[in-house]
């Protein structure tokens, strides 16, 4: 049985890294709260004792829940009766391995922030080690939490567009078209092999765009030729990459994802073209889906309409009108860990249509990242992942 399957009430999480200065750990904080289904008990959220406990006093942990070692915490919080359910892991790409490991060792489910690892040899580890734990992992590609990517995949699934022919997922971003100011902490570690791993937008949005599709189309790649470059002088890792995907099947695509594209804030955009209809999903405006039958006139989706499946309903929580975007969909995947850990309790089923992405899935996008940098040192050769 479970060493969770007698307890109620929210879920006790814990979160390694997202002290001061870290944006995506406010971003994790947010989303767990925003339903009500995780409490916030526990925290290594630095690496020193002095801004790891400055960090969690500004999120209102108490000073004995407050660690400077993630070891530490994940030892003491497995004795403690109200120890940690679940944590998240929100550090630099090269620590996911050693911090999500010493937690599921223990019993305690993982929430981990993506790419899986930095490198494809720590991937298969993590995911080994998840595999064996009786632990849940989730990893947070947190676009598949957007109600209109699920219907998106809904009607792909039920064969809305017939045969898919092409697919073209895209990710660009300006912020790091020059080189960062050095207290920039954010792009400090993004561009830094060490911390980061083999990609950079690769590693760092590439990963997004390939969850993305992969999550949406269900098709598997055969074949990339991919290339990297690194626009800004002196910078270690990729920028900017251009992908060729061929699909099993017979399918086509591209994937561009860029760091240094002007003018682009967080422009995620997804295409998909079958033999009876083309569908498109931007991230920028996530409340609408365009549907264009063969021949026909586009239809408007709109988050919560009558137009869409129960399953995307399911992940609204306001009327049709009202916009959710990115906050929201970061706390969907939160809401389906939720739900998963409620059923682990007590050995129950998931309810229908929880799902969320996992160690597998972030394999396969370090996979990715790996089989791009293989392909672009041979001069954007057509390699297998």
């Amino acid at each position: 049985m479970s060493r969770f399957a007698d307890r109620t009430g929210p879920i006790r999480l814990g979160m390694v890294g997202g002290g001061q200065g870290a944006m995506i750990g406010a971003v994790h904080r947010i989303a767990a709260r925003l339903d009500g289904e995780f409490t916030l008990v526990a925290g290594a959220l630095s690496s020193t004792p002095e801004k790891a406990g400055a960090s969690a006093s500004a999120v209102g942990l108490p000073p004995d829940r407050a660690y400077a070692d993630y070891a530490e915490m994940a030892k003491r919080e497995a004795r403690l009766k109200d120890g940690i359910e679940a944590v998240a892991v929100v550090t630099p790409n090269h620590l996911h391995l050693p911090v999500a490991r010493e937690f599921l060792k223990r019993g305690i489910h993982v929430i981990c922030d993506k790419p899986l690892t930095g490198t494809l040899a720590d991937a298969k580890k993590l995911a080994a080690a998840a595999e064996k734990s009786e632990a849940l992992f989730f990893l947070t590609h947190n676009y598949t939490g957007y109600p209109l990517v699920r219907e998106a995949r809904a009607r792909v699934a039920r064969g809305d567009l017939g045969d898919i022919r092409l697919v073209q997922v895209e990710y660009a971003q300006d912020w790091l078209a020059e080189a960062p100011a050095p207290d920039n902490k954010q792009a400090d570690w993004r561009t830094d092999p060490a911390r980061a791993g083999l990609g950079g937008a690769t590693g760092d949005i590439g990963t997004h765009a390939w969850n993305l599709m992969r999550f949406v189309t269900g098709l598997e790649v055969e074949a990339l030729a991919a290339e990297l470059t690194s626009f800004v002088p002196g910078r270690a890792l990729d920028d900017n990459a251009h992908v060729m995907l061929r699909f099993r099947g017979g399918a086509k695509g591209m994937l561009w994802c860029s760091q240094v594209a002007a003018g682009e804030e967080n422009a995620l955009s997804l295409r998909i073209y079958g033999t009876k209809a083309g569908i498109e999903w931007r991230q920028e405006d996530p409340n609408r889906l365009l549907v264009t039958p063969l021949g026909g006139t586009t239809e408007i989706v709109t988050r919560a309409s009558v137009a869409t499946t129960e399953g995307s309903r399911r992940l609204t929580r306001v009327p049709p009108g009202h916009p959710e975007g990115f906050l929201e969909a970061f706390a969907n995947l939160y809401g389906e860990a939720a739900e998963a850990i409620r059923a682990a309790r007590t050995g129950a089923a998931l309810p229908e249509g929880v799902t969320w992405p996992s160690a597998a899935d972030g394999l396969e996008g370090v996979a990715f990242v790996e089989a791009c940098v293989r392909s672009s040192r041979r001069n954007a050769a057509w390699v297998s992942l």
